[in-house]
């Protein structure tokens, strides 16, 4: 199974969007279309990457918008960029998401006493490769951090690229802390502090920020699934976001690819990159509590 992207409106503006395309050409949804799975049998997931390491924009799947493409998030009519916060540079992991998963936000977690944040289930992939916007990639799930945003229970899972030259050396998340020594560490720390040099207090975390195994991680991506299951099968509340689909036949919310093609049309053309901001590469220095 292949997937393509296809960008529409100019990048750094507001009106960027990626697009996606599946192997027969129709257009689909990252959020609904592509499946959880690349092999069910060895748990390998999909994911999708939004945001390649080492950069600052915050490209997100719009989960709002008809076929979800990626877009910039806006604060405040201003598109949004991570700060860099010393020692780091942008995101330090290929940042993405697992399609057909959700995160219920009326559902309460029983080990965080949060509900969900209403996105897909995000990942951090700690593979070598420095993934491209929009890039499919299969992953082997290692562990996952329980943040806690704003009183929401928001899961990063820790990943691994299947295709890197060191996937078989990493299959729990102690490998991590083996092999990768202080890269866990500084995951803690970048989630903590992100949000910082913007006023906000520093982020909180379920399980005193301890990292959980790769079977509570599998067996969380597992419960959003359900959750998402009963999303795009009108069994639970959608409220803003669009479950249109254009490869889930039985759902109330599939589309026929004109429909899907029609959206896209709608789109702004596809034009040159605007500048970014050279406020973007400012370092924030932090004295830790």
């Amino acid at each position: 199974m292949s997937f393509t992207t296809e960008e529409r409106g100019k990048p750094n503006t507001q009106d960027y969007r990626v697009y996606f395309k599946n192997s027969n050409g129709t257009y689909i949804s990252p959020f609904h279309d592509i499946p959880i799975y690349a092999d069910e049998s060895k748990s390998i997931f999909h994911a999708v990457i939004e945001v390649p390491r080492w950069t600052n924009a915050k490209i997100e799947i719009a989960t709002k918008e008809p076929m979800n493409p990626l877009k910039q998030d806006v604060k405040k009519d201003n598109l949004r960029y991570v700060c860099n916060v010393f020692p780091h540079k942008g995101y330090i992991w290929n940042y993405g998401a697992i399609p057909q998963t959700w995160e219920d936000p009326g559902h309460r977690d029983n080990d965080t006493g949060c509900c969900g944040d209403n996105d897909p289930i995000d990942i951090c992939d700690i593979g070598n490769k420095v993934c491209s916007r929009g890039e499919i990639i299969k992953v082997k799930v290692l562990g996952t951090l329980a943040l806690i945003d704003e009183g929401e229970t928001d899961w990063k899972v820790i990943v691994i690229n299947t295709e890197d030259p060191e996937a078989e050396d990493f299959n729990d998340i102690d490998d991590v802390r083996r092999l990768k020594p202080g890269y866990l560490e500084a995951t803690v720390d970048w989630f903590r502090m992100y949000k910082v040099p913007d006023g906000k207090p520093e982020n909180q975390f379920a399980f005193d920020g301890d990292f959980k195994d790769r079977n509570f991680a599998i067996k969380t991506i597992k419960e959003t699934h359900e959750f998402w299951k009963k999303l795009i099968s009108k069994k639970s509340d959608a409220g803003e976001l669009n479950c249109m689909s254009s490869c889930v036949s039985d759902s109330p919310y599939f589309c026929s690819s004109a429909d899907a093609t029609a959206v896209v049309d709608s789109a702004s053309a596809f034009g040159d990159a605007e500048s970014v901001p050279s406020s973007v590469d400012k370092w924030f220095y932090y004295n830790k509590k």
